[in-house]
Order: C-alpha cells, then structure tokens, then sequence
C-alpha cells in the first residue's frame, strides 16, 4: 500500500480511537460503581439502541472481512456462513431473548442458577462462557493483524504483532473504565459506521455491473477458474465425505451457537423488560439480515472484480478480500478515490474489531466475576457487588493477555472459520443446559452441570485432535500431526454429547426435581414476574 493510504487510514483510526475513548472516559465519570451499571449498564438503553449494539456485537470481523473473503474464494459454500448467522437469530428470537431477560440478571448461570444449587452451575456455566469467549476473541485479533498487515504492504510481521497487542490493550480499557455503558454506545457507533460502509461498497458493486446480479456471478465463476461449479455446492465442503459432514456440522453449530454466546445473552439484561428485549432483537434481525445480504454481494463482487488469485496472494485465508474490492472500485491504487475508500473501509474494519472485542471481554470478565469468583469466595452482599466489579476489571485484563496470545498463534487462520469454532463449544456447552433450564421440569443440578461439561470438554478436545491444530499446512502447528479427529468443526459430535448428557445426568441423579422452584421460574419466565 502507498504512503498516502496509511497515512489516511491512520488517521481514520485514530479518529475513532480518540472518539470511542472519549465516550469511556465520559461514561466511567458519570457512572456508580455498582455491579448493575458495570454488567448492564443501568438496563436504561430502548429496544433500539439495544437492538443497533446486538447487530454491533454480531457484525464482527468474521462477518465483514471473513465471510466476504470465503465467497471470493470458494463461492456458493462460502455463503454458509451467511446464512448460518442470519438464520440463528429465529432460534434467538423464539426461544430464548425474553425467558433469558425475564429469568437472569447478568449472566448465562443467572437462568440456570434460578432452580439448581447455585455454586457447581455457576462454576460450570462460567467456565464455559470465558472458554467461548476467548476463541471468539481470537478471531477478531487475527483480523486486525490481517488489515493491518495489508495496510502495511504485508510485509511486516512485527507490525500484525503489535497491532494485536494494542487492540488487546484497547478493549481492556474500554471494558475496565466504561462498563457495559460505554461498550454499548461504542457497538452503536460502529454498528452505524459498519452499515453505511457495507451499503456504499454494495451499491458501487452493483453500479460496477450496471445493476445486473447475473453478470457479477458470471464474471465472478469466470475469474474463479473453476466456472460453473464456483456457484454451486462442493467447492470447498465437497468431495470426500468428511467434507460433507464437515458441511453439516459447521451448519448446525452457526445455527445453533448464536443462543449461547455469553455477550449476545448479556445485551438482553442492558434494556427494562422482556418486551424490550424481545423487540431488540426484532431491530436487530433487520440490521443483521439486510447485513448478510450484503456479505453475499461484496464476497462475489471481489471474486468478479479483483479475482481469487489475488485475494489468495495478499491473504491465504482470503480476509482481505473486502479492503482489496474498496481499493479496486475508488479507482485503483494510486488513484485519491481508491486511497479515501480503502482507508474508510479498513478503518470502519478497524472499529468493527475494537467494538467487537470489547462487548466479548466484558461478557467473559463478568462471568469470571459474577459467576466464578462469586461463587468461590462468599460476602456480604453489598461488598460483593463492588468487589465483583473489581475482579472484573482485573478478569478483563487477564482475558485480554490470553486472546492476544492465542491472536498471535492463529493469526493465518481465516476469521469466520475461527469463530465457527466459538459458535461450536457455545452451542455444545451453553445451549443444552439454557433449553434444558427453560422448559424441562425433571431436570437437576447434575444434569445441568453435566450438560455444561459434556458440551465443553468434547468440543474442545476435538478441536485439539482435529486438522485445526495440527496435521496440514494451514493448522496452527503445520510442523506436528496429532491429529485422530478428521472434522474441522466438532459441532456435529460435541452438540449431540451436551444434551445427552444433561439427559444423562438428569435421570441418575439422586437430587428429586424441585418442582415449586421449576414452577416459579416458569411464571417468571413467561410473565416476567418478579423479573429484575
């Protein structure tokens, strides 16, 4: 890249730096220090703008540079993803978003805590929201090592680095000084920005072929070199059967995780009612949904435009595909309309990653805090609630050390891929015991922490044991093979294992079922009665 599209695009970071910083610093001098204001920001944001931070909390670096960038390389398979994202909020919005807000308080173990013995959930639940977290986390620091790294010419592996490393710093100070507040006004900001960008890099795709959606996908299976077959099935899920079934699980496991994540559930306690939530996620779905469809037209406009080859060439994993389209349609390298629209694109990225890590690190600080920690060091309720807040400013930053490492260890890995991963273990561990709490009367304590572990330890071992970690040479450890599980996602298996194991637990334990307490959170569930 030029002098003049660094120049820009650093300035354009720094604009949104010095602004989301300045929202901080406001927020964390007007705030209380309670437990409620850090978690929940005061549950004073409208289904609005509640609705406008979940779609910036979704929207993240897998959606706007990953999912671009499997289209422009693997065409029709990568449109999984996609869909995938969008069709997990009807999962969302029927099953979960107002049982969850009327049945918690802050956290994921909030709902399953309400009818079971509160400290083995609470210490499960937990543990599997931090372990969600981070992989999530991880994604998002290997995409702005990525941008960064085209931004700089990819030339320099030190710079990734760094940047890694400051955006690790960042989302640290964003979540120990603000709180869910300023997280929340900081995802609006960047929800606004991350549209606007989408719709304009859209709209110059569809001039670029005078309006005609049939000759971008002609041109794009042309320039693929495979032609016709790049806009059917197979081309990167197809093939053997492991690939099909790879196909089916990575399916199941985005359809399925998005009602586990611990930072979608926690926007639902940011607003005062279920009726709020629920039309949050109404907003949100629109935001999300008009999104996605855009993802399709950018991911194929780059494949017609620039062509798989050099997307592949300036980034394997194909996550510079989107900054590469913006240079392309400006006018070229070199030209000022080409300098202005890539460094507004990798800037609106930029923020995109902040955004997101920020709303990630809050969710996982607030569960080592309220869940952990709470649960493993007993107060008086009024001192708990401010050393809650502490441990979770602390929990932030150790969090942040860990994605930053994990970031600089996966940082060839596509995005997207990476958080099918998060999405696996959530709906593996956090979906079997959230459904099972919500609408099952028998079920126990055991159950539900066996529900908890039975997703989580087989989803994570089979990431290890899988051609992820080691065996290729797009694994993070190309050199070793270990590998015995042929799947990269472990969805298909590991979800399957979370429920059965509630069930499992559920029928041997010797814990009747607490039916007045089941009774209870069900009215409370589905009226909101005695709701915090």
């Amino acid at each position: 890249m030029t002098g003049d599209h660094q120049t820009l695009a650093l300035v354009l970071f720094s604009v949104f730096i010095a602004v989301t910083l300045g929202i901080t610093t406001w927020v964390s001098r007007s705030r209380h220090g309670s437990a409620e204001e850090f978690y929940a920001g005061g549950r004073l944001f409208s289904p609005m703008e509640n609705g406008f931070a979940i779609a910036g909390d979704y929207m993240s670096a897998a959606s706007f540079l990953g999912i671009s960038g499997l289209i422009a390389l693997f065409g029709y398979d990568g449109m999984l993803y996609s869909v995938g994202f969008l069709v997990a909020w009807l999962v969302v919005l029927l099953l979960v978003a107002e049982l969850v807000r009327n049945c918690g308080r802050f956290t994921l173990a909030d709902v399953v805590a309400s009818r079971m013995a509160e400290r083995p959930v609470r210490i499960a639940a937990g543990t599997s929201s931090v372990t969600v977290s981070v992989l999530y986390l991880v994604a998002q620091m290997v995409g702005a090592g990525s941008l960064v790294a085209l931004l700089l010419g990819g030339t320099s592996e030190a710079a990734r680095s760094w940047t890694v490393i400051g955006v690790g710093a960042l989302m640290v100070i964003y979540v120990s000084l603000g709180g869910m507040r300023a997280t929340t006004w900081i995802q609006i900001v960047k929800a606004v920005l991350l549209m606007a960008g989408t719709i304009a890099l859209t709209l110059l795709v569809l001039l670029r072929f005078h309006g005609d959606f049939n000759q971008l996908l002609t041109t794009a299976a042309e320039r693929s070199g495979h032609g016709r077959d790049f806009l059917g099935p197979g081309l990167r899920y197809g093939g053997s059967w492991t690939a099909r079934l790879d196909f089916i699980s990575l399916g199941i496991a985005l359809v399925l995780g998005t009602a586990g994540l611990p930072h979608i559930l926690s926007r639902f306690y940011t607003v005062p009612t279920a009726r709020a939530a629920r039309r949050s996620v109404v907003w949100s779905i629109g935001l999300i949904g008009s999104f996605y469809l855009m993802t399709i037209v950018l991911g194929f406009g780059a494949a017609a435009i620039i062509g798989p080859d050099a997307v592949r060439a300036s980034n394997a994993a194909g996550n510079t595909a989107v900054p590469l389209l913006a240079l392309d349609l400006g006018g070229g390298a070199g030209s000022t309309g080409g300098t202005v629209l890539f460094a507004v694109v990798a800037a609106v990225a930029f923020a995109t990653i902040l955004a997101v890590v920020a709303g990630i690190t809050l969710a996982s600080s607030a569960s080592v805090a309220h869940d952990l920690y709470a649960s493993l060091r007993r107060r008086s309720a009024h001192a708990k609630q401010y050393s809650e807040v502490t441990v979770a400013r602390l929990a932030a930053a150790g969090i942040g050390a860990a994605a930053i490492g994990l970031g600089l260890l996966a940082r060839d890995l596509n995005v997207a891929f990476l958080v099918g991963l998060a999405f696996a273990v959530a709906a593996s561990a956090n979906l079997p015991v959230l459904l099972y709490s919500l609408f099952w009367r028998n079920f126990t304590t055991r159950g539900a922490v066996w529900a908890v572990y039975g997703g989580l330890v087989p989803a994570v071992v089979l990431v290890v044991l899988s051609p992820v970690v080691s065996g290729t040479p797009e694994a993070l450890f190309p050199a070793a093979d270990f590998h015995v599980f042929p799947l990269q996602n472990p969805g298909v298996v590991s979800i399957p294992l979370g429920f059965l194991a509630g069930w499992i637990g559920t029928i041997s334990s010797p814990e009747p079922p607490d039916e007045a307490r089941h009774a209870e959170t069900e009215v409370r569930a589905l009226t909101g009665a005695g709701a915090v």
